[in-house]
């Protein structure tokens, strides 16, 4: 049997989105116009793509690298350009060229742009708590499907009045609803590859067949295309079922975790990972211009989106993120690396929105920090840091208008 490829994969990719994003079943319009004018907040974090990649474009060096491209001049054509602008516009323009210059990008250290993580593992499970509840909690030492005992920002809000099931989050890696504690926290969340349950629409009989029968088909083929990861699912599925149910259920706040881009790179596929950063960027095209043609959504919802990790810096390493604490004791399969993945820790931010400056790169005097994303979105959302947790770091100046 043939082994799953990047162009397979590339290949199942596009048959999903045919099906859903793009029209050929009818998607979903907006029938209720309720709660015009609460600002509405959509969050998306991007599992472990590099700011090289995400403010450069393609990498050179890894771009004719044999061990990680199958088909080098392929990909060359696609993706290689001399000319930095036009390398980014190949790989990611909605991020440069549309919050480029409408929003605000951090991160790119080649300009004098810096954000780091501040926890001591440098991977995802300690990533997402930080960016979550806006501290680091030492206690957090694996990917395990350990229940956070952190409350999340997300968790207090969903507690808050008018907030109530008002958040949703969809992620493709199923240690997720772990990481949230969804028992505890009550927050709506689908992750892995668990089943979209069917959505009550307020629609006309036919709107709502159409929904039942977009859902029931996407819950048959996740399980029918086969994943190249036993805990990861392919991100059109998520991104499927997180557009849908912003269309149906119109959320305050939607969160979805994007996961492809970290899973190629551990996997050595440098064409599966630029095709995978190529197609979240189309993903963020898609969500904003849905944001924009929906009332409830339109001139009051701002998007924000960051990474949990980074990367290595070059060929030897570029596949992996761990401190040198972690390779020590969490991640002992990369010991050979006595100090860790180093440039794993940079990470990066954007943002556009009606709240949001319009200023493109924001040039740092400082580290700005992991920390700061949990003040930051709640910022967005008319509300003071401290009223969920006194002890969480402040929000990034710069970004919001005052």
């Amino acid at each position: 049997m043939q082994n799953i490829t990047s162009v397979s994969i590339k290949n199942i990719t596009s048959v999903i989105l045919t099906l859903f994003l793009w029209g050929v079943l009818p998607m979903v319009s907006a029938t209720e116009l309720t709660d015009i004018k609460t600002p509405k907040l959509v969050i998306v974090t991007i599992d472990g793509l590099r700011w090289q990649e995400a403010f450069g474009g393609a990498d050179e060096k890894l771009l004719n690298n044999e061990d990680f491209v199958s088909n080098i001049d392929h990909l060359t054509a696609r993706f290689w350009h001399a000319d930095q602008q036009e390398r980014k516009n190949r790989l990611m323009p909605f991020l440069n060229n549309v919050i480029g210059k409408n929003g605000v990008l951090i991160g790119d250290r080649n300009k004098g742009s810096a954000m780091s993580l501040t926890n001591k593992q440098h991977f995802s499970f300690p990533g997402y708590n930080e960016i979550f509840t806006g501290k680091v909690d030492d206690r957090l030492t694996s990917n395990a499907k350990n229940l956070n005992p952190n409350v999340t920002f997300l968790e207090w809000l969903n507690q808050q009045v008018g907030f109530e099931h008002e958040i949703a989050i969809f992620s493709g890696w199923d240690v997720f609803p772990f990481i949230f504690n969804r028992e505890r926290s009550g927050l709506f969340i689908n992750a892995g590859f668990e089943n979209m349950p069917l959505l009550e629409t307020h629609s006309q009989k036919p709107l709502a067949q159409d929904v039942a029968a977009q859902i029931e088909l996407m819950n048959r083929l996740q399980t029918e295309i086969p994943s190249p990861w036993d805990t990861v699912r392919h991100d059109a599925f998520t991104y499927g079922f997180a557009k849908l149910y912003l269309q149906v259920k119109q959320p305050k706040v939607l969160v979805i975790n994007l996961g492809e881009t970290d899973d190629f790179a551990h996997n050595g596929k440098y064409d599966a990972y630029l095709d995978s950063a190529k197609q979240t960027d189309e993903y963020l095209r898609d969500l904003w211009t849905t944001l924009q043609n929906m009332p409830a959504y339109k001139n009051n919802t701002n998007m924000i989106i960051i990474t949990d990790h980074g990367r290595g810096n070059d060929a030897i390493d570029w596949r992996h993120h761990a401190s040198k604490q972690a390779v020590q004791n969490y991640m002992t399969a990369l010991s050979d690396f006595k100090h860790g993945i180093v440039g794993s820790e940079h990470i990066w931010f954007a943002a556009m929105g009606p709240n949001i400056r319009s200023q493109g790169l924001l040039k740092t005097t400082s580290e700005l920090t992991q920390t700061q994303f949990a003040a930051t979105a709640l910022a967005l959302l008319g509300i003071e840091v401290s009223q969920y947790d006194a002890t969480a770091a402040g929000f990034i100046k710069g970004v919001i208008h005052e």
